[in-house]
């Protein structure tokens, strides 16, 4: 079932990487050592670079804990769960965070981890001999990178604003980089990335290649940064391209998105792979000196578990209900929440208010859960994180061609939503007279509810409060005009020479 290409073997040549002072590196070289000299001369070390870069996104500092936990309590889709969470999580929820919060330099540590793995496959694949790595071979391999540093950067400047750019490998303190002169400055980085990744990387794959970055990938994240400053007619075409691919749909059962046994499924465009086959050695320290091929999303959020993290009572109440005056209850709300009472471990378990800590009137996430076949989710778990599906992709078309041309365009792509949750469609006969604005209720409404708990929630309403499309601000605690962007880190700006504390983002 799973496909593990992300095993990292090339430690030292990042550690060499990283070095500072070429006569120490000279004086102590040790000819069976690999270095970024005497490394990538083959197809299996240019496969190894890369799969280097993928580990990446599962470390500690990103999906593998703190990337689920930044993004999801930034947004209005969550509350604390348990007695209490940890301090620097309380102060991300209650927006009461600093530069010095822990949980903003590890995101951070994380996506120039990944920058800094993807400059060296980009800088340094090229130059193996095309005999021994083929040249469309090298492309991908370089696609691959591109779109992942792409990744990176869009998470960066959606979140801090103007970041430092770093396109080259950096070797030595003196490679440390001012703030960009503008986001324009990044988002030409991130586009240019997913251009060649598009025009580089296959539809699909197979074998052990399942899971790699795809065309489609790299075309919907181009759509969804497109769409956060507001470039709807540059978005729709990318999303056009992997509409009519062919080689998406919606699977039949919402929940099977996120259950072990069908990822990468006809829905999954990308997502990051997990497996309990390596125990969870290395769990808490994912990092590349060893396997971390684990997440706790489970944990941290699972009903019998530790419960840091449950739904908010805004978002329990997005859901269509009968009881609320909508014509059937939505489904996906049993799907995405746990309840007491529901069954779980094979339908053998009765969930109680004894399985459960804090406030046993609320419900627990279901979505990513490792208890929907087993009794605890014993602090690991196997289940590949989904980063874009193709709902998102429908649901973003339907934002697109309601901007560009009308609610009656976009009302196919919300509907196939809807259609697949069971819900009742849009009509057409109500939409000629309605306008853009009630359809994007609509489309706030669906993606609210189909996308919940996915890290998608935060960066829509961050891009709509800049669009001026929020009819009341939804997060609790934010300071407009601080608030908009996190702080740059403290530890960042002491570290970096040419950061000083006057580059920090406004009300930090």
């Amino acid at each position: 079932m799973k496909n593990k290409l992300f095993i990292l073997t090339i430690a030292s040549v990042f550690g060499v990487a990283s070095s500072c002072n070429e006569d120490d590196l000279e004086k102590n070289t040790n000819p069976n050592n690999l270095t970024t000299e005497t490394f990538y001369k083959n197809e299996a070390q240019a496969l190894s670079a890369v799969n280097a870069v993928y580990a990446g996104l599962q470390a500690n500092n990103l999906y593998n804990r703190e990337y689920f936990f930044l993004h999801d309590l930034l947004s209005d889709d969550n509350q604390s769960g348990g007695p209490q969470l940890e301090a620097p999580r309380g102060q991300i929820l209650n927006h009461v965070f600093d530069a010095s919060n822990p949980l903003v330099l590890a995101v951070w540590r994380g996506l120039y981890r990944m920058i800094h793995r993807s400059n060296l496959v980009i800088e340094n694949v090229p130059k193996a001999d095309d005999v021994l790595v083929p040249p469309a071979l090298k492309n991908r391999i370089v696609g691959e990178a591109r779109f992942l540093r792409a990744w990176a950067y869009f998470d960066l400047v959606s979140l801090w604003g103007r970041v430092p750019l770093m396109t080259e490998v950096a070797t030595a303190p003196a490679d440390n980089k001012a703030r960009s002169s503008s986001e324009d400055e990044v988002y030409a980085v991130i586009f240019e990335d997913l251009t060649y990744a598009a025009e580089n990387l296959p539809l699909r794959y197979t074998g052990s290649d399942i899971g790699r970055a795809t065309k489609g990938a790299a075309q919907a994240l181009a759509a969804r940064a497109h769409m956060f400053r507001g470039e709807y007619a540059e978005a729709r075409p990318l999303l056009n391209e992997v509409i009519t691919s062919g080689v998406y749909s919606l699977i039949p059962n919402f929940i099977e998105n996120f259950r072990e046994e069908n990822e990468f499924n006809s829905e999954s465009l990308f997502e990051v792979q997990f497996t309990e086959a390596f125990g969870d050695s290395g769990g808490w320290n994912a990092d590349g000196s060893g396997i971390a091929e684990i997440t706790f999303r489970g944990q941290e959020y699972g009903p019998n578990a530790w419960r840091n993290v449950i739904p908010s009572n805004s978002l329990v109440a997005e859901f269509e209900t009968v009881a609320n005056g909508a014509t059937k209850d939505d489904p996906r709300r049993a799907s995405s929440f746990y309840f007491i009472g529901d069954q779980f471990a094979n339908d053998t378990k009765t969930l109680t208010t004894t399985d459960v800590q804090g406030d046993v009137t609320k419900p627990s996430w279901k979505k990513y859960q490792m208890i929907y076949k087993r009794d605890t989710e014993n602090s690991r778990s196997g289940i590949n994180m989904r980063v874009i599906r193709y709902a998102d992709v429908l649901l973003m078309m339907a934002e697109c061609e309601n901007e560009l041309t009308g609610p009656v365009a976009a009302l196919p792509y919300i509907n196939q939503v809807r259609a697949r949750a069971t819900m009742p469609l849009y009509p057409t006969a109500q939409y000629p007279a309605s306008t853009k604005e009630e359809m994007l209720r609509a489309i706030v409404h669906e993606r609210r509810v189909e996308l919940a708990g996915e890290q998608i929630r935060n960066r829509d309403i961050r891009r709509w409060r800049k669009q001026g499309k929020l009819a009341a601000e939804p997060i609790a605690g934010f300071q407009s005009g601080k608030h908009e962007l996190l702080p740059i880190p403290l530890e960042e700006i002491d570290n970096n020479s040419s950061l000083t504390n006057a580059d920090q983002n406004p009300g930090y």
